[in-house]
Parts: structure tokens; C-alpha cells; sequence
């Protein structure tokens, strides 16, 4: 959708006279390898979103979740792992690694409002002697995403800030929206009853989270 009164901003000097330039400090702030303040961020996050994008251009940004020290396994100053855990088996992130390597990720930590990010060059891992330090509640994951580290920085908090994301007050009550088993039952049905997605999304979700 595009409406005649919009000004669409097509180039590079059009979109640099909006934002500005960025500052040295923002602009040089990037590295191409982990240092020990980061091992430390990813050892302490227990969420992340990981993008991609297929040869076409159309992507995907998928989230992903461990308790904070399995989320992410690192292999040197260079590489990083994280374990794919059971889930809906569309990976369409994981179709787009296959046709394009190239991927970003946020680090988040609950409550901070700054993030790790990294940018690198990933690949899909069935099987390594790493993968046994990946277990969680008994479970080996049965793939990894491995990404060459070529790009590392803390991004600023701003954007958790205005969002006021972790302030408990701004949280919207939990009847605002319709919880899961509705918006499946209403968007995705499959011909399960409102009592059996409900009964789904309850304990038995959390019981096979990781297999």
C-alpha cells in the first residue's frame, strides 16, 4: 500500500538527511570477534532473535530460548553454537541459512535494557562432540546453528526504554488479547476443540518443550 501523500525515502543521501550521521563512537563500536565481556553477556541470555534471508530477499526473524547458560555455546573467539530445540519443524529460518549464510542475532537478557548483537556467517551442524554440553533436561539437541562471529557490539537501550518492556505496569492485562488456544482455534484451526487446544497449551506444552 502507498499513498500519493506519502515521501518515500529511496536512497541512501535522502535517508541520511532524516537520521544523521552516526557518531564515531557508534560507528566504530563493532568487532569481529568475541571478547571475554561477551562470552559473559551470551552466558547470562536466555533469549534471542535470530534473522535471516532467503536468495529471494524475504526473510524471517524467529526467537529463540534456553536457560541462560545454554542458549549459546561458544566454540572460540570466532564461533558460536545454538541448539535448535523441538517446535513446529517449519524452520524457515533454517531453509533460508541453506541458500543464504548470512544471519543476525540479539542477545537479550530479562530486565537490561541493552543487547548484544551479532552478525556472521552460519551453517547447519547435525552432529559434534559439543553437542553433549548442549543437553538440557536430558535432551541432545538433534541440530546447531553455527555462526562465524563477523560482527559483535552492544547495541544502547533506548528502544526497551520507550517501549517500557520490562516495567510490570505497562504489561497489558492478560484478557486484553485472546490467549493461545483461542487465536489457534480462530486463525489456525486444525479440528481440535476449544477444551483441546486449551488442554495443549497448558501442561502438556511445557512437558514437551524439550522433547
Amino acid at each position: 500500500m502507498e499513498d500519493a501523500t506519502w515521501t518515500v525515502v529511496e536512497d541512501e543521501a535522502a535517508l541520511g538527511a532524516l537520521v544523521g550521521e552516526p557518531t564515531a563512537r557508534a560507528r566504530d563500536k563493532e568487532r569481529d570477534r568475541l571478547l571475554d565481556v561477551d562470552r559473559e553477556w551470551l552466558a547470562a541470555s536466555p533469549f534471542c532473535v535470530l534473522a535471516t534471508a532467503g536468495p529471494e530477499g524475504t526473510c524471517d526473524a524467529s526467537p529463540k530460548g534456553d536457560p541462560a547458560g545454554r542458549l549459546v555455546h561458544v566454540l572460540d573467539e570466532r564461533t558460536l553454537a545454538i541448539a535448535e530445540r523441538p517446535g513446529n519443524r517449519r524452520v524457515d529460518g533454517y531453509r533460508n541459512v541453506l541458500d543464504n549464510p548470512h544471519v543476525g542475532l540479539v542477545f537479550v537478557i530479562p530486565g537490561r535494557g541493552d543487547t548484544l548483537r551479532v552478525n556472521g556467517r552460519a551453517r547447519l551442524v547435525s552432529h559434534a562432540p559439543f553437542f553433549e554440553e548442549m543437553v538440557v533436561r536430558g535432551h541432545r539437541p538433534v541440530l546447531a546453528l553455527v555462526v562465524e562471529v563477523e560482527q559483535v557490539f552492544f547495541h544502547c537501550s533506548k528502544a526497551f526504554l520507550r517501549s517500557r518492556l520490562w516495567d510490570t505496569g505497562t504489561w497489558a492485562p492478560q484478557e486484553r488479547v485472546p490467549r493461545r488456544a483461542v487465536l489457534a482455534h480462530e486463525v489456525e484451526p486444525d479440528g481440535r476443540s476449544l477444551e483441546q487446544l486449551d488442554a495443549y497449551y497448558g501442561e502438556q506444552y511445557e512437558a514437551g518443550l524439550y522433547g
